[in-house]
């Protein structure tokens, strides 16, 4: 059974429309990512699932949990990290975790929580003077002081660096294999390739596809451009005559074979017939960018 079940949800602001008709379902143990530019809804439908907003029309069901009709005990089992969260400036990392640990029936050790989490060596610093990697580690950590079955991550990594970002990464991927499953909102598609095993691609308030990363690339993007330099002529007509084989072309010094299926396969074999090597072989294929401007039409930058 899915742990959360959205169906038909709908959210509006005077005449503007956040979300419509979005729907979704969430499977145990999987990170789900819910994509898409800024001001697309994406976190106005996390929120109504969280019961942190009420819809206008539309349900949710989190594990078997209405969160307007069921709203304690639903945060007594879901965990959430929102994209502004903040505390205050004074109050220290093991305050905080000792204070949230204290609103849950059945609390994690918050201590070892801390340790995990990296944050035992600041457990006396203040909130105002942790870096941004660490403000968002005790973010993640209080979503998941109460031990929930599922965390909600909204825009987890905006504003670090590079490396702290991959550290955030790792992050999710451990607190996943500890039996969490995660709803992960974001708008950076490496880290929902790296990530999410599928994703809902929202745009202007509604659900585009869904699929598993790859299964999106290869509903807009089959293609794979093979380039590689020959170490002898190659009669072109040799690779074009190949089903799997859509054009050749040359560039400079290289050939670029675009196709689709084996051809790496394909295209590899002939080449090895005829005594021909392939140096500086590079394989390119679409990627979640590709995808994302086949179904929506634009960048995610617009």
């Amino acid at each position: 059974m899915p742990v959360i079940e959205v169906t038909g949800l709908h959210k509006r602001y005077g005449d503007q429309i956040a979300v419509d008709d979005v729907s979704f379902t969430v499977e145990p143990g999987e990170i789900f990512g819910v994509l898409g530019p800024n001001g697309a809804g994406k976190t106005t439908t996390v929120e109504c699932v969280a019961g942190l907003r009420v819809p206008d029309a539309g349900t949710v069901s989190v594990l078997g949990l209405d969160p307007q009709r069921e709203p304690a005990e639903l945060r007594q089992r879901l965990g959430v990290q929102l994209q502004e969260s903040q505390l205050p400036d004074q109050l220290r990392v093991a305050e905080a975790l000792e204070l949230y640990a204290s609103f849950y029936r059945k609390p994690a050790d918050w201590r070892r929580l801390m340790d995990q989490l990296g944050l035992a060596g600041k457990r006396n610093t203040a909130y105002k003077k942790l870096s941004g990697g660490q403000k968002q580690r005790l973010s993640i950590a209080l979503a998941l002081v109460g031990s929930p079955e599922v965390a909600i991550l909204d825009e987890l990594t905006t504003g670090l660096d590079p490396q702290a970002r991959r550290d955030t990464w790792s992050l999710i991927e451990e607190i996943r294999d500890g039996g969490v499953t995660i709803v992960l909102v974001t708008h950076f598609m490496e880290e929902a390739e790296r990530l999410c095993d599928r994703l809902a691609v929202i745009d202007s308030g509604r659900v585009v596809a869904i699929d598993s990363p790859r299964g999106l690339v290869s509903r807009v993007a089959p293609e794979q451009r093979i380039r590689f330099r020959p170490s002898a002529p190659v009669d072109e007509a040799l690779l074009t005559g190949l089903p799997e084989v859509v054009s050749v072309h040359r560039s400079g010094a290289q050939l670029v074979v675009t196709g689709t299926g084996n051809v790496l396969h394909a295209v590899t074999s002939v080449l090895a017939r005829e005594q021909i090597i392939a140096a500086d072989l590079r394989v390119e294929q679409g990627n979640l960018d590709d995808a994302f401007v086949g179904l929506t039409g634009r960048t995610l930058d617009n």
